[in-house]
């Protein structure tokens, strides 16, 4: 299945699972996974929140920013991936001047 998320409009989610500012979204769903391309501008985040029934993983496109997986923070930037078990917590964080873009996928297993 191909997905063009050139031709989605963003999804503005204010203060997205308590995070700071909004992030953009284009989402597409399938059964109970998403597959999304996310947007945060300077300063914004994805505020903290478990995966009890699912997997998430992060794939960064441009920006520099931080995650924290488990209360430790890691730094992100283009060409790193992030990935957040079943059972486990993460948030991200961009502290970098430019939009930090990256591709999710959620998938429950």
């Amino acid at each position: 299945m191909l997905i063009s998320f050139d031709n989605m409009q963003e999804t503005i989610k204010p203060n997205f699972k308590g995070g700071d500012k909004e992030a953009a979204m284009k989402i597409v769903r399938y059964e109970d996974d998403r597959i999304m391309m996310g947007r945060l501008e300077p300063g914004a985040s994805i505020g903290p929140h478990a995966h009890e029934e699912s997997c998430e993983v992060y794939y960064f496109l441009s920006g520099t920013g931080k995650c924290q997986y488990d209360g430790a923070w890691e730094p992100v930037r283009p060409g790193v991936a992030h990935y957040c078990p079943k059972g486990h917590s993460h948030s991200l964080v961009n502290t970098g001047e430019e939009d930090l873009v990256f591709f999710a996928a959620v998938c429950h297993q």
